[in-house]
C-alpha cells in the first residue's frame, strides 16, 4: 500500500512547492502591472510549456500535474497578457514621440 502512495505524495508535494514558488512573482506583477524586467520571449515559452504540461497531465489523468499547471497557467497567462499589453503600449508611445 505504501509503495503506491509514495509517487502520488511526492507528485502532490512537488506540485504544491513549484506552484507556490511562482505565487510571489505573480502577485507582485498583477499588483503593480510592471513587466519591464520580464522577457516576452521567456514568458511566452514558459506559458506555452505550462499549457503543454497541463495537456500532458490531462492525457495521463495525473491530478497533481493537472492542478499545479492549471493554477500556474492562469497566473503566467495573466502576466503574459500584462507583458504583451505593456509592450504594445510602449511601442505606441515610442512612435508618438518620434
Amino acid at each position: 500500500m505504501m509503495t503506491t502512495l509514495m509517487p502520488d505524495l511526492v507528485g502532490y508535494i512537488a506540485a504544491a512547492l513549484t506552484t507556490a514558488s511562482f505565487l510571489p512573482q505573480a502577485i507582485l506583477t498583477i499588483k503593480t502591472r510592471n513587466t519591464e524586467s520580464l522577457s516576452l520571449g521567456m514568458y511566452s515559452a514558459f506559458t506555452l510549456g505550462v499549457l503543454l504540461w497541463l495537456v500532458y497531465g490531462l492525457l495521463k489523468q495525473d491530478y497533481a500535474i493537472i492542478m499545479a499547471n492549471l493554477i500556474t497557467f492562469v497566473l503566467s497567462g495573466s502576466i503574459l497578457c500584462y507583458k504583451i499589453f505593456n509592450t504594445v503600449k510602449a511601442k505606441k508611445a515610442s512612435r508618438n514621440k518620434g
